[in-house]
This record gives structure tokens, C-alpha cells and sequence, in this order.
């Protein structure tokens, strides 16, 4: 059976939703044993989430995943995770914070049972701060961190996009602190609380937002497909669908206007640098959209490829099944799914030469499916032990 990177590691994941279990999908791809504690009865509301009439979403996010019932609200069922931390390499979490707290699972009584213990914390604005307390979904981060507002039409109220890109990305820096933590635990053998805050997960990848305004009053407002000042880089209408171009450094633009048949462009003043290229961009888009619409998608593909400009297909999930590069890397497979059967869904990334990163367990398609098989493996416990503690809610 293949393994990955992080084989032999041990992940307790408590999260719900998406910014916990979608770090643990991180860490399971990438080889780690993880263990998801879900609640009694519904379990984890991704189960339900997605988009269609079935709900499939869980089958990405679940897979790698072994189950595990335990009731948090109750004693009984807070002192079996205890133990069940006590024998993991990482914990991830995403409750709002002091929630563990109050179950007694707070990180200096986790680390006194475990001192090499990596507890990855996500919520909306960290464990400190005045807001810490508050609830905080991914739309909040995404608000508060300065994603909502450039986002959408100039004359419209902020968009979102259509995913839930706040907590994905926490997730992914969380799973970056908890492998630079493992790290550090190599050579001191302690662990340590990995912090990451949705609000400060969006932030990061804002670019100059805060330094343009801070040196010069510059504050980024929404505009639509493009990014002002970065021309020509923007979607462009062909007369049977739509393209991506890019040709926004001096020489992708000299060779575009090539393409275009129209060599004089490239060193037009209005065009020829990128500073004046931003200034004339609406005019640069206008005449790039007139020359496409009068091309096919195919062709305009075959013209951008022979003149080597970044530019590629609009895609939806048909264009991307059938599209040959998908295939050749394997960047969508096929699994073998418990609920619906053979099931297409993004291939795990990144690509590890020496240690591939897979997928070697479907989703459990029941709340504590593993319970027998983890709570007998690691805690020792018997068919008599489980009945007790499912005859006393804990699981």
C-alpha cells in the first residue's frame, strides 16, 4: 500500500465544518493516520454540505479519514479523547475559543499528557485579541481580512467567490505551522499551538493592500475581472466561448500585438510599458476583445500557444475531465467510495517524488465506523468497555 511523507504520524482531528477537516484531508493525503472525532447521530454537518442533489463534498474532505463517535459535552465522553490525544503526534481543532477549555482540554493539560503534542488551533480571530471570543465563519475572515470589499463590480456590494476560500486557506497555512512544529519538535522533542486565525489567513495573501495605503493613502477598491494596472491580463470573448489571457510583462505584450497582427501596438507609447499599459487599460482591453470575438476558442488557443503568451481555457468541471493535461498527471482520479460507488475528485498535491501523497481510504460513511477498530487499538478497550460508554451517551 502506498505511504507519503508523513506516514507513522497520528492526527486526532475535532474540527467541524470545513478549516479543521480540511487540514486534516492535508495531512491525511500526505500519509498522517488521521482519526476524525465526530458527535453521536448526525456527526460532522459536512456530511450534508455541498452542492447538487446528493451531497458529495464529504467524500473529498472525509477520505483518509478514520471515525471515531465521542460526545465532548459530557464528561465521559471528554475524558475518552483525552486519552485518545494522549497518543497522537497532532491535534487539530476549529471551535471557537475556550471551548476545549471547558472541556477540559485545554493545551498545558494536553501537553502535560503529551509534551510533544502539535494542537493546531483555527477560528475566525485567534486565541487572543478582544474578538477572540467571538464566532467566526470563513465569510467573516474573508470580510475582516480585506478579501470581501475588492471583490465584485465597482457599482455592486461586495461578492464572494464560490467556494469557501477563507477557511480553506486557514486550513492550509494551519497545516504549514504544523509541519514547520514538527520540525522544531525533531530537535526538542516538545510540541507546541499552532494559532492560525481565518481573518490573518486572508490577510496573508493580500499582496500591498496595507503598505499602499500606509505609504501612500492608495486603498484597492473592486474592479470586476481585472486587477487595475495589470494589462493585459483579463478574459476575453471568443466567438464561441471564453479565454484567459495574460500578457502583462513587456515582452508577452510585444508578442502578443504579433499575434494579433498588429506588431505597431507593441511599441506604441500608449502600450509599450507596463506603467502605460495599466494607465490605457479599458482602451487595451477593448481592442484585445475586438480581435478574440472574431476568433474561436480553438484557434485563438492554437495562436496563444504558437507565440508561447500564458493565456488557457475558462473551465468547469466537464472541461477539466476531458482535458488531456488532467489526465497525463493524474490530477483527478477515480475512488472507490462507500456512499456512491466509483466517484471522480482532485488527486492529492502536491506531487512528492519520493514520497507520493495518495488517497488509500475512501470517506467512513458512518458516524464512529472505526470505533471497534481505534478505541480496542489504542486505548485497549473491549465490546463491554463500548457498550458502556454508548449506554452513557459518550459515543
Amino acid at each position: 500500500m502506498a505511504t507519503g511523507a508523513l506516514s507513522g504520524l497520528r492526527v486526532i482531528e475535532l474540527g467541524q465544518l470545513l478549516a479543521g477537516p480540511f487540514c486534516g484531508q492535508l495531512l491525511g493525503d500526505m500519509g498522517a493516520d488521521v482519526i476524525k472525532v465526530e458527535p453521536p447521530g448526525a456527526g460532522d454537518p459536512m456530511r450534508v454540505w455541498g452542492q447538487g442533489a446528493e451531497k458529495v463534498q464529504w467524500e473529498v474532505v472525509a477520505r483518509n479519514k478514520r471515525s471515531v463517535s465521542a460526545n465532548l459535552r459530557i464528561a465521559e465522553g471528554q475524558a475518552l479523547v483525552r486519552k485518545l490525544i494522549a497518543t497522537a503526534d497532532i491535534l487539530i481543532e476549529n471551535f471557537k475559543p475556550g471551548t476545549m477549555e471547558k472541556w477540559g482540554l485545554a493545551p498545558d493539560i494536553l501537553h502535560a499528557d503529551n509534551p510533544g503534542l502539535i494542537i493546531a488551533r483555527m477560528s475566525g480571530y485567534g486565541q487572543t485579541g478582544p474578538y477572540a471570543s467571538r464566532a467566526g465563519f470563513g465569510g467573516i475572515g474573508e470580510a475582516m481580512g480585506g478579501w470581501r470589499y475588492i471583490v465584485g463590480e465597482p457599482d455592486r456590494a461586495p461578492s464572494r467567490m464560490g467556494i469557501s476560500i477563507g477557511d480553506t486557506l486557514t486550513a492550509t497555512y494551519g497545516c504549514i505551522g504544523v509541519l514547520a512544529a514538527l520540525h522544531v519538535r525533531e530537535r526538542t522533542g516538545q510540541g507546541q499551538v499552532v494559532d492560525a486565525a481565518l481573518y490573518e489567513s486572508v490577510l496573508q495573501v493580500m499582496e500591498g493592500l496595507v503598505p499602499e495605503y500606509d505609504h501612500g493613502g492608495y486603498i484597492r477598491e473592486r474592479s470586476g475581472s481585472i486587477l487595475p494596472g495589470i494589462a493585459p491580463s483579463n478574459v476575453y470573448r471568443c466567438k464561441d466561448g471564453e479565454y484567459m489571457i495574460g500578457a502583462n510583462k513587456d515582452s508577452l505584450w510585444v508578442r502578443l500585438a504579433e499575434a494579433m497582427g498588429r506588431a505597431e501596438l507593441g511599441t506604441d507609447p500608449r502600450y509599450a510599458t507596463h506603467l502605460a499599459r495599466g494607465e490605457n487599460q479599458h482602451e487595451l482591453d477593448e481592442i484585445i476583445n475586438g480581435w478574440t470575438a472574431t476568433l474561436s476558442v480553438d484557434a485563438l488557443d492554437a495562436l496563444m500557444t504558437r507565440y508561447s503568451i500564458p493565456a488557457g481555457r475558462v473551465y468547469r468541471a466537464p472541461e477539466m475531465l476531458a482535458d488531456p493535461h488532467f489526465q497525463a498527471r493524474e490530477a483527478i482520479i477515480e475512488v472507490e467510495t462507500e456512499r456512491f460507488g466509483k466517484l471522480k475528485m482532485q488527486n492529492a498535491f502536491p506531487k512528492l517524488s519520493a514520497t507520493p501523497s495518495s488517497v488509500r481510504r475512501p470517506a467512513p460513511s458512518i458516524v464512529g465506523q472505526h470505533n471497534s477498530e481505534v478505541y480496542g487499538e489504542l486505548l485497549g478497550l473491549g465490546a463491554k468497555d463500548l457498550a458502556a460508554l454508548q449506554a452513557a451517551g459518550a459515543i
